[in-house]
Formats: C-alpha cells, sequence, structure tokens
C-alpha cells in the first residue's frame, strides 16, 4: 500500500500540460504515493452542469491531498451559454470549482510564497522573497450575491442602515449587493497563521492588509483580531497597511516585506501583485489549507488557447508540487525541489518562452528533473 494518496485534478487548458511536467517530477523522485483522478473543470460544466462533480468530492474525502492544474471560469451569463443544449434553460448556474473546493473544504489559509529566483531575467528585483497569507473562505468570495434585489431585504437593511435610502429610486432589477463577510473565527486562523510562519522562519514583520478607514466594520474586525494575536508574537512586529498603498509599496519597497496577512479578495489582488515582482504566474505557487485536508495549484489561469501546445512554464506548479511534499512532510524531497528550480533558473541556458527562451513545457519540467 502506498504511504501517500493524491488526489490528481488536472482541470482544463494547460492545467493539464502543467501536470504532465508535476508527474515526472513527482517519479523522478519516485514518492512512495497513489494518485486518484479526478474530474473538475470547464468540459464538466458543459457537459454535465457541475464542474465539481460529487463523485469528485467523494475522492477528496478518500486522500490525502490534491494537487490541481487549472481550470478556465467565466461570467455568467457566458458559462450559461456554453452549457450542452440539453442543459439550457434548467436552472444551471456556474460557480468555480476551486472556490467551491476552498469553501466545501474550508481549506481557510491560502499561502503564496513569492520569491525571487537567481537567473530570472523577469525579477522586478533579485532580493524580493516574501509570502501573501490570504484568507480563503470569507469576505467578498463568500458567495453571497443579489441580483435582482429582493425588495424586503431592502427594507430590513434600511432598518439597520439609512444610507441604502439613497437607492432607493433604483429598479431591484438594476440593482446588485455583494456581502462581505469577515468574522472572528476566520480572520483568527489566517493571522494565527501568518504569524506562526513568521516565527517559524525568522521573518521579522507581519504586514496586515486592510482598509479599515473605509471599510470599518469589516477591516475592522480583521485589525481588531490581528492586534489580539500579535500581543503572543512580541519578537515579531506588525505593520498595518491599506490596500491601495500596500500595491503603491509593494511596486517601490518589495523586499522590505516578509509576511503579509489580508482578506481574500485583497490577497487575491496582493499576491498577483507580488507574483509579477518575482517574474509572473508562471512561477507563482499556493497551498489552500485547512486543518484537515489540502490543495496545492499554481495561481495561474487554464489559457485555454495555448492548450496542448507545450508553451507554459511548468515552474509555478513544480514548486506547487515543492508545498505538497512539505504538507506531507517529504522534506527532504521538497528541498531538492526547491534547488533544483534555483539551479536551472541560475544556469539561464534552459528557459520558457515567458523568460525569452525557446524550450517547452516538457523541456524545463526535464531539465529540473535532472538537477534532481
Amino acid at each position: 500500500m502506498a504511504k501517500h494518496t493524491i488526489a490528481w485534478l488536472p482541470g482544463d487548458g494547460i492545467g493539464n500540460d502543467v501536470m504532465d511536467a508535476a508527474k515526472l517530477i513527482l517519479d523522478t523522485l519516485k514518492l512512495d504515493a497513489n494518485y486518484v483522478h479526478g474530474d473538475i473543470g470547464w468540459e464538466f460544466w458543459k457537459r454535465e452542469g457541475n464542474p465539481l462533480p460529487d463523485r469528485t468530492i467523494e475522492i477528496l474525502n478518500n486522500t490525502d491531498c490534491a494537487l490541481f492544474g487549472a481550470i478556465t471560469s467565466k461570467p455568467k451569463d457566458e458559462a450559461a451559454k456554453e452549457l450542452s443544449q440539453e442543459l439550457q434553460g434548467k436552472g444551471f448556474v456556474y460557480s468555480s470549482p476551486i472556490v467551491g473546493l476552498r469553501q466545501l473544504l474550508n481549506l481557510h489559509t491560502n499561502m503564496r510564497p513569492c520569491h525571487a529566483f537567481e537567473g530570472n531575467p523577469l525579477n522586478y528585483r533579485d532580493n524580493i522573497d516574501l509570502v501573501i497569507f490570504r484568507e480563503n473562505t470569507e469576505g467578498m468570495y463568500a458567495g453571497i450575491e443579489f441580483r435582482p434585489m429582493p425588495k424586503d431585504l431592502r427594507e430590513t437593511m434600511a432598518e439597520y442602515n439609512p444610507k441604502i435610502r439613497k437607492f432607493d429610486a433604483v429598479a431591484d432589477d438594476d440593482m446588485a449587493v455583494t456581502l462581505r463577510v469577515i468574522t472572528r473565527k476566520g480572520a483568527e486562523a489566517i493571522i494565527k497563521d501568518a504569524f506562526a510562519y513568521a516565527k517559524k522562519f525568522n521573518k521579522s514583520t507581519v504586514t496586515v492588509v486592510e482598509k479599515a478607514n473605509v471599510l470599518r466594520e469589516t477591516s475592522g474586525l480583521f485589525l481588531e483580531v490581528a492586534r489580539e494575536v500579535a500581543k503572543n508574537y512580541p519578537e515579531i512586529e506588525m505593520w498595518v497597511t491599506n490596500i491601495d498603498a500596500m500595491c503603491m509599496w509593494l511596486v517601490k519597497n518589495p523586499e522590505k516585506y516578509g509576511v503579509i496577512v489580508t482578506s481574500n479578495l485583497f490577497g487575491d489582488i496582493t499576491s498577483d501583485l507580488s507574483a509579477q515582482l518575482v517574474g509572473g504566474l508562471g512561477f507563482a505557487c499556493a497551498a489552500n489549507l485547512g486543518d484537515e485536508y489540502a490543495v496545492f495549484e499554481p495561481t495561474h489561469g487554464s489559457a485555454p488557447k495555448y492548450a496542448g501546445k507545450g508553451i507554459a512554464n511548468p515552474t509555478a506548479m513544480i514548486l506547487s508540487v515543492r508545498l505538497m511534499l512539505q504538507y506531507l512532510g517529504e522534506n527532504d524531497m521538497a528541498d531538492k525541489v526547491y534547488s533544483a528550480v534555483a539551479d536551472v533558473l541560475k544556469e539561464g541556458i534552459v528557459r520558457t518562452r515567458d523568460m525569452g527562451g525557446t524550450v517547452n513545457t516538457m523541456e524545463m519540467a526535464h531539465a529540473i528533473a535532472k538537477k534532481l
């Protein structure tokens, strides 16, 4: 019996390409694991009206963790048009399967390391080494939305906050509302993870990114919890920055930051910005961590027009493999993956198209595997 059982979720588009690269790395390492394929993504939405079928959820319930490639995601109206003819008009509504996984499995912590590898010609600067901790299940991505706006909800909201009366002249069909939900429990979980990581890896600061001067209640609660948690880590300095200013400071002085912690939407924004500073999404890996399960993924999209062409940079996927190995306790293997990626990038001989080179996805993967 294999030591580990891993759900294998390629998804669609270049997700399949980079997952092939990941398998090469894992086979080279000879990881003692059983890989169980799961259906997920756009094709299953079109054929079944569900991009995350129940059979895949069953696989997740019987594995140690999951490795995930990429999925296509489109706005509501576009998604509905691509349903198979027999499913049209039957009330199916598309929702992102990766967001669904985070909610279903309570993967409350999204950790996104952004490291500038020596030799990467796309680095903004060579001394960037920061980690984004993004709350993964609440905030603007909690999925609580209304359109049209129910009349009774409008009246109820007006009882508690008369500011909504300024929209009384707006028809129900012409108004859409999304609730930003921050809970003490959710904020505490992500902030504790950020401070614990900073302590473990000797990071001197944790920067809390919110917008409490405008979003007084939701961001205010997040900061309140952060200040409480920070008291348990006197050796770590806590900085507080507004999201708009943070984007400016990341471009200006990214090397000053070690750990950044924030809510869901703001984490999505800062992690993509930080990824670009170290070469783009081709180098951006992520761990979705819960108390009992984890899903590891590159943060790039599925880029359907490039699927099967061998154009994708597999480095983000391979670095996600490294995060998975750490989660599984295979730290020696994880260190080897990190060193192999660093060696290939430092040499600067083998480069994918995004780095100005000519090698394809699997050639890059083979170069990294050879270093192992």
